[in-house]
């Protein structure tokens, strides 16, 4: 087994590494002038059982490309078997037509990682399940309950606690970790007039005086949440916590979020964090290192996934 690190998250990638006790295989992932992207394996991988860590996070398509050509490069190198490990899946939100003449990206992103050389995809918390079926090779989409219920014990023991699903999408997450943990639902009833901005029209479910966990799989803009938080709180939730998977936060969302009512956002390392992200009172990290390290083991010895998700 061989583990090839991209440039999107080096730092999931060590932990990955120390995890499974297995250094990062010597690979080269430059630009020339003009910025296209050169990948070169400087260890023999022939025969290998390979896998390419690489979120397709921000700039998505630099690190999609980056994972691409690597891909390429192994395939070429004559690795017997390719798996893409990809912690976050950019373009997972353009999952269907929204409208007329409009793409599914996503499945587009699928193909070009299938054609490319992959022989096998490692994804967290696709945004909607059917990405899988987008993939013409076998697809392991894990689940974040193993991360998250140990934190969920540790932190709200004792309390009287109801998971909320900040939109009608969610409810079955938000449903999967409330039965897990014994707290009750509530979900949030809201209006997206146009993407990015959100509108809570209603509260479905008995907040008052209980402590309120949001659960999401992406964080972009922060307006859903914090609106959510808001309205929460504004039916007298005791206090109000995020987690939430993928920490996209683009453009003003820390700022945003971190003048919230929102006791804490709680991310994974899914994604790497920025600098303001690091320093902000009310944001943390979790990660996801040891899910996807022994993912990779089970793969890699041919083992049950799914065993690992309980």
């Amino acid at each position: 087994m061989k583990l090839i690190a991209g440039n999107s998250n080096r730092h999931l990638a060590e932990a990955i590494s120390a995890y499974l006790n297995t250094p990062l295989a010597k690979s080269s992932i430059r630009r020339f002038s003009d910025m296209e992207i050169f990948a070169e394996i400087l260890e023999n991988v022939r025969g290998e059982d390979v896998f390419v860590i690489q979120s397709t996070s921000y700039p998505t398509n630099d690190n999609l490309m980056e994972l691409l050509v690597t891909i390429d490069a192994l395939r070429r190198g004559s690795a017997r078997r390719i798996t893409a490990v990809i912690p976050y899946f950019g373009y997972a939100r353009q999952d269907r037509k929204t409208g007329p003449r409009t793409p599914i990206s996503a499945k587009l992103v699928a193909n070009l990682i299938t054609t490319a050389g992959a022989n096998r995809v490692l994804t967290l918390e696709l945004h909607a399940g059917q990405i899988q079926g987008f993939f013409d090779v076998p697809t392991d989409n894990l689940i974040i309950a193993p991360v998250y219920l140990p934190e969920f014990k540790r932190r709200f023991e004792g309390e009287d606690l109801v998971m909320v699903s900040p939109d009608v999408g969610g409810v079955v997450r938000a449903r999967a970790l409330a039965a897990k943990v014994n707290a009750d639902l509530a979900i949030i009833d809201k209006r997206r007039e146009k993407a990015g901005v959100s509108e809570v029209m209603n509260i479905i479910g008995d907040v008052k005086d209980r402590v309120c966990v949001l659960v999401d799989d992406i964080v972009d803009s922060g307006g859903t949440l914090c609106n959510a938080a808001q309205a929460l709180m504004d039916q007298g939730a005791k206090e109000v916590h995020a987690y939430v998977v993928h920490g996209v936060l683009s453009g003003g969302a820390v700022a945003r979020i971190t003048a919230s009512p929102m006791k804490s956002l709680v991310i994974t390392d899914s994604i790497a964090a920025t600098e303001a992200v690091r320093v902000a009172h009310n944001i943390e990290q979790l990660s996801v290192a040891p899910l996807l390290g022994e993912a990779i083991r089970r793969i890699a010895e041919d083992r049950s996934v799914s065993a690992i998700l309980g």
